[in-house]
C-alpha cells in the first residue's frame, strides 16, 4: 500500500504530487512580478534621467510661470519671447 494514494507514482516529494501543482504557478507569478517591477524601475530611471539632461535645473516651472505671467496679461509677446529664449539659453525653440 503506498503512504499517499492521491500523490501518484512520484509520492510526496515537493512539486512532484498533485497536490501541489498550484506552487509552481504561484513561484512563477511571483518571480514574473519581480521582473515586471525591475523593467519598470530602469524605465523611470531612464526618464528621470533624460528629463533632467532635456532641460536645464529648473526651466521648466520657469517656463510654467513665465507662460501663466503671459496668458495674465502682465507681460507682452516680445517680453514672453525674450525671457523664454533667456532661460533656454539663447535657443529659438
Amino acid at each position: 500500500m503506498m503512504p499517499c494514494p492521491w500523490c501518484g507514482p512520484w509520492g510526496s516529494g515537493m512539486m512532484w504530487g498533485w497536490g501541489n501543482w498550484w506552487w509552481g504557478l504561484i513561484m512563477m507569478i511571483f518571480w514574473l512580478l519581480i521582473l515586471i517591477g525591475i523593467v519598470l524601475l530602469v524605465v523611470w530611471a531612464i526618464r528621470q534621467i533624460v528629463h533632467r539632461e532635456g532641460t536645464p535645473a529648473g526651466t521648466s516651472r520657469a517656463l510654467e510661470i513665465l507662460q501663466e505671467r503671459y496668458a495674465r496679461g502682465e507681460i507682452t509677446r516680445e517680453q514672453y519671447e525674450q525671457i523664454r529664449r533667456d532661460l533656454l539659453g539663447g535657443a529659438s525653440g
